[in-house]
């Protein structure tokens, strides 16, 4: 067994031990999470017992080949800016090249990014990338302070060293270079950007912490939504609040379901009246399609050769549909023949995360029903992806008072600002290939090394 094996095993024999047993430290675990507003839907954010484990091997690895690659994807990004085939494979809406052409007053196109990696032992492929903050950016720091000092994990330590990942002070230093880059020379007052439903009256648990918590570092800060914007005499606001830097957590197409492109908070960003942090050149790379172009090689053969073998080795080969030719593995292949004939490793999923389309699955549908997802692909914005399997891994969890171990998909999430990985924490589900899952929430993610 290995060394993380080992201390997994260890730290669940340790909660089948008295005194820990008695789960009532994993009750006030729970209602101290709520009671800080560590929650996501009314739950406590972490469903589970124990936090996930990182060896430093695994972690240094990790963070090295998101730098290579945030690097390579920087690249690509750079390129389809100024090649409009490019673009055009990318399949952005018109106001999102739009948005895309204008210059943001700094040079970065993602300050923040997440990396959905599926990490295990030795092996370790990525899922997904988007120009986001991870969730674990907002909860991990204090989630971390909670796991670091509960009972059982407390009497972990005594073996094995922990070293906690995450927080948001590196999430705030890069904002506030960024704004500088831009132009800004004073404090800046921060606008936390969010999407809100029309019947959400307050702002999420998440955002709300990091006003907290950029209050607390000596900078003023809001949460907003887009209905709340003003835009007067070249002053983004919110209520009377002057808003120099926005920290926007909303995507452009999440914002065009109930705005146009004359809202205040475009004609603010056209006219550079505030920093806006991501910007909207960012939005590239929230297409999935961008593993189209990061996986054909005609596009990236001039690449550096370390972020070419990145590319290779951890990124899953991805197509736009369409009725075209491609290549797979060096050989010419005619795309939608090509996906009928290897449904079982294949999957379909939107360009966009999108509530209105389905991800299908080959392994889990019969023929017929796979012939029927690739017709809707056809149709609409859609990639087929070499499935990554995901990894899955044991957790405690507290369920209806009782101890119950279950088997949970991981996705680690490297906190990436700038292309430097900041630390790290682990998102959980318990769903099925096709993504809906029953069950999600945040592990915090601990540095183990043997003492």
């Amino acid at each position: 067994m290995s060394q993380l094996g080992e201390a997994i095993a260890r730290y669940h024999r340790l909660l089948e031990s008295e005194p820990y047993r008695d789960l009532g430290w994993a009750h006030a675990l729970q209602e101290t999470m709520k009671q800080q507003k560590l929650s996501l839907g009314g739950r406590p954010v972490s469903p589970v017992l124990r936090p996930h484990f990182l060896t430093q091997r695994q972690y240094t690895s990790l963070s090295s080949t998101c730098e290579t690659l945030s690097a390579a994807i920087d690249r690509l990004e750079r390129a389809a800016l100024s090649n409009p085939g490019l673009l055009s494979r990318m399949q952005l809406l018109p106001a999102e090249k739009m948005l895309a052409a204008v210059d943001p007053g700094y040079p970065y196109l993602a300050v923040t990014s997440l990396f959905g990696t599926h990490l295990d032992n030795g092996t370790m492929r990525f899922a997904e990338y988007s120009s986001e903050t991870p969730v674990g950016v907002a909860f991990a720091g204090q989630v971390s302070d909670l796991f670091y000092d509960a009972p059982p994990v407390r009497e972990f330590r005594k073996k094995y060293k922990l070293s906690k990942l995450g927080g948001a002070k590196p999430l705030l230093s890069a904002l506030l270079k960024a704004y500088k880059e831009w132009g800004g020379t004073k404090k800046p007052q921060i606008g936390i950007l969010e999407f809100r439903q029309p019947f959400q009256t307050s702002e999420s648990t998440e955002n709300y912490l990091l006003a907290e918590f950029f209050r607390t570092q000596g900078y003023e800060a809001v949460v907003a939504s887009a209905d709340q914007l003003d835009y007067r005499n070249g002053v983004l606001s919110r209520e009377g609040f002057a808003i120099d830097l926005v920290f926007r957590r909303l995507r452009v197409q999440e914002f065009l379901v109930r705005f146009d492109l004359a809202h205040p908070l475009l004609r603010a960003y056209r006219e550079g009246a505030a920093c806006f942090v991501n910007n909207f050149r960012s939005e590239i790379a929230q297409k999935r399609s961008i593993f189209d172009l990061l996986t054909d090689e005609t596009i990236t053969a001039s690449f550096p050769a370390a972020e070419r073998r990145i590319i290779r080795e951890f990124i899953p080969w991805t197509r736009v549909v369409s009725a075209s030719k491609t290549t797979y593995q060096g050989e010419s292949v005619d795309l939608p023949d090509f996906i009928l004939k290897n449904q079982a490793k294949l999957v379909l999923r939107p360009n966009d995360d999108t509530a209105e389309l389905a991800t299908f699955h080959g392994a889990t549908v019969d023929a017929s029903h796979w012939e029927r997802a690739l017709r809707i692909a056809m149709r609409s914005p859609y990639v087929v992806q070499e499935y990554v399997e995901p990894v899955r891994a044991l957790f405690p969890m507290l369920t209806y008072g009782q101890l119950e171990m279950r088997e949970l998909n991981v996705d680690v999430h490297p906190h990436s600002y700038l292309g430097k990985v900041q630390g790290a924490s682990a998102w959980l589900t318990a769903g099925g290939p096709n993504g809906f899952s029953t069950l999600a929430g945040l592990a915090p993610a601990f540095l183990l090394e043997s003492k």
